[in-house]
């Protein structure tokens, strides 16, 4: 679990990947995704072929990428995830017995807090990461609002995160940052497309720094 967040930790972006993709698009998705600098996959659970898809990008890539399950909200999820070989797990929410079967598996999870009580509640659950969600929702300036009382907690916002305002993100204080649709659009969209705005992404996180 320690190297996972620390992998996460010296990557800083996040792509989530939400759609109806074939195995196939998943597949081409992911390598643009590494090749152009991206290698911390988060696959959500409402994704067509979501459980396939982590166990081949698992084979694939071995440890060169990291590919873990998003949208685990319940035991039941988190299981299905760990079965198919995800290195980690996200959540748009806070379930306690998720946590603790986490924990109790050693496999890092993201919960969805939005609050300082969230937070608070989660940290002291014993969670390492937790997801500012939806960061959009107050922006950068609420971010560093929450750090400054618990600088001893890691957020990883996501929502309305892009190239435009990762820096901003980054310089609140993100741990990292996750970015959903305005990384990868969907099945339709043009892999030089993808690419070109995953470039943006890693460079404007690393010129925040």
């Amino acid at each position: 679990m320690d190297e996972v967040v620390k992998e996460i930790g010296r990557q800083g972006v996040m792509a989530i990947v939400r759609g109806r993709f074939t195995l196939e698009q998943l597949a081409a998705v992911s390598e643009t995704l590494a090749a152009a600098g991206v290698t911390i996959l988060e696959i959500t659970l409402n994704t067509t072929n979501a459980l396939v898809a982590i166990e081949q990008l698992r084979r694939r890539f071995g440890d060169s990428v990291l590919v873990g399950a998003g949208t685990v909200r319940t035991v039941e999820q988190l299981d299905q995830a760990m079965n198919a070989g995800a290195q980690f797990t996200v959540a748009p929410n806070f379930d306690q017995d998720t946590v603790a079967g986490a924990l109790a598996s050693g496999l890092l999870h993201l919960p969805g807090v939005f609050t300082a009580t969230e937070a608070e509640t989660a940290h002291r659950a014993g969670c390492q990461l937790l997801k500012l969600f939806p960061s959009d929702m107050l922006g950068p300036g609420y971010l560093k609002a929450l750090r400054a009382p618990l600088d001893d907690v890691d957020f990883v916002p996501t929502g309305g995160i892009s190239a435009a305002n990762i820096g901003q993100y980054r310089r609140a204080g993100a741990f990292a940052c996750g970015i959903g649709s305005a990384l990868v659009k969907g099945p339709e969209q043009p892999l030089a497309e993808l690419a070109e705005r995953t470039g943006a992404l890693r460079r404007a996180w690393e010129e925040a720094a």
